[in-house]
């Protein structure tokens, strides 16, 4: 069988920023790659590039070994798509909105009811199915998208950011939703900038950065790849919060990272249980009241900012545009 989605070397330009810079992986059918970076990592350029809405300067991609410059229209056949924001017709009811795609699906009348009926019962929207959207709560809009992107029974689904926003019953709602879709044999590309979300659902990882892939492994792999343990150190006194750091840092093996919300920091370590025993004599020895002192292993969160030098994991950069609907004939 040939792979679900194939990707190699495609860049892409916009006037004078690279918002792709040679990005090259693929996808086994039925299972989920999540594409993580900040925003402005060029994520949901590479979607549109994937939906056929936009064309590559370099490089080629393959949905279910055909190309998706070459193969568009039979390429929109086998793909769904869920935006980062809810591409629904507000006038019009949550059914009407799904017939509609049913509709330029070309199906017919029974089968486009049915699907509908079977999208808005797979997202718990039956008894909201003929209310008009404009009373929707933004997670029912978010939920009546990915409804959406169910009709044409997509084998590949293209999920960009589908969950940013959402309270975390919402989310944890449509954690199962993609599990559950991924159970039934679809194939999914999901973007966030959530590693919870990434560790949660995905088989592999691809972390973005300024449109360059920086690396790829399962969760576990990538903290790997930060190496060792982590000491984490919170102070006693915010006074005291950047001298504490200044201490330690000799044994670590990159900078700290600082908090000052908490009044804490962690630095990457080696050599856990004696750079732990050397940093509590330090500090002891420095002054320095401490309310906990601990070492761990790294979260994806830290392999997230060692990964894209991200001050934050919401990236205050300007967002992209976000993709259309668009992937129906």
């Amino acid at each position: 069988m040939p792979l679900a989605v194939e990707v190699e070397s495609i860049t892409k330009h916009f006037a004078t920023k690279m918002a792709l810079d040679d990005v090259s992986f693929n996808i086994e059918a039925g299972e989920v790659l999540a594409l993580l970076g900040p925003n402005g990592a060029g994520k949901t350029t590479l979607i549109r590039i994937l939906s056929t809405l936009l064309t590559p300067d370099r490089g080629h991609a393959r949905i279910a070994g055909l190309d998706v410059q070459g193969d568009a229209k039979k390429v929109r056949s086998l793909i769904g798509l869920a935006g980062q924001y809810a591409s629904v017709d507000e006038l019009l009811t949550g059914r009407e909105n799904l017939e509609l795609i049913g509709i330029l699906y070309h199906l017919d009348k029974r089968e486009y009811q049915r699907r509908a009926q079977a999208a808005l019962e797979r997202m718990s929207l039956t008894d909201a199915g003929d209310q008009q959207v404009k009373t929707y709560s933004g997670g029912m809009r978010r939920r009546l998208d990915l409804a959406a992107s169910l009709i044409g029974q997509s084998p590949v689904l293209f999920l960009d950011e589908p969950t940013t926003g959402l309270d975390p019953r919402t989310r944890n709602d449509l954690w199962q939703f993609i599990k559950d879709l991924v159970a039934d044999g679809a194939t999914v590309l999901l973007t966030t900038q959530y590693m919870e979300e990434a560790e949660h659902l995905a088989n592999d990882i691809i972390v973005l950065n300024a449109g360059r892939v920086v690396a790829q492994g399962t969760a576990d792999q990538l903290k790997e790849e930060l190496g060792g343990d982590v000491l984490e150190v919170r102070v006693a006194k915010h006074a005291d919060l950047e001298r504490a750091a200044d201490l330690v840092t000799e044994f670590g093996t990159a900078p700290p990272r600082l908090n000052h919300d908490l009044d804490q920091f962690n630095i990457p370590i080696q050599d856990g249980v004696k750079a732990l025993i050397a940093a509590g004599r330090a500090l002891d020895d420095g002054g320095i009241d401490l309310v906990d002192l601990g070492i761990r292993r790294p979260s994806l969160d830290e392999v997230f900012l060692s990964l894209t030098g991200e001050g934050s994991a919401q990236s205050t950069a300007k967002p992209e545009t976000p993709p259309t609907r668009g992937t129906h004939d």
